[in-house]
């Protein structure tokens, strides 16, 4: 526990120098923002233990632009046709991290079909810096942990929870206990 002494004049005057030290430096965003917890008085001898702050998702709502921002951005990016994999045999030899961000499977935008809104799930992140880009890539790894889940979908672990929880209400409604048993044996 931080304790402070003298006056309240003497405490303001070192946030003031405080401040200003902060602001001659410069501010570089290099990733994620690393916090310590402190720690408590009964956990006085060990290490903090860090607080990685990943960016929040960005949404772009097509409802909220302009009409001229989307004439610009058909002018700009017209609709072209290219060879894109159509099944997963097609996209296993593809090079990784996976070229074709309009995938469904992919992990760095997602798409909405009703709105035409668009998630951009790692805003501080470049396609090609994606550790993990396919959903089909991390399902075939097999079983994995909620907070790892949550690391590679930004998403927290409650959240994660929370959809694997409605899956499994989907699956239970649509296949049956035939499907969900299956599934769990494995």
């Amino acid at each position: 526990m931080l304790k402070t002494t003298g006056t309240t004049d003497d405490h303001d005057h070192d946030l003031d120098e405080a401040e200003t030290d902060h602001d001659s430096e410069e501010s570089v965003d290099d990733g994620p923002v690393i916090e310590a917890i402190a720690a408590d008085d009964d956990d006085a001898g060990s290490d903090p233990r860090p607080i990685v702050r990943r960016a929040r998702a960005k949404t772009i709502a097509m409802k909220r632009l302009t009409k001229e921002e989307l004439r610009i951005g058909a002018l700009l990016y017209p609709e072209r046709s290219y060879w894109r994999p159509k099944s997963r045999n097609e996209c296993a030899n593809v090079a990784r991290p996976c070229p074709y961000v309009s995938c469904k499977y992919h992990l760095y935008i997602d798409v909405n079909p009703a709105t035409g809104s668009i998630k951009i799930n790692f805003p501080d992140l470049e396609v090609w810096e994606l550790q993990h880009s396919c959903a089909l890539d991390v399902a075939q790894t097999g079983g994995i942990t909620l907070e790892e889940v949550g690391e590679i979908l930004n998403l927290t672990r409650e959240r994660i929870r929370q959809v694997e929880v409605r899956g499994l209400l989907k699956l239970k409604e649509e296949g049956g206990e035939e499907m969900l048993g299956y599934l769990a044996s494995e």
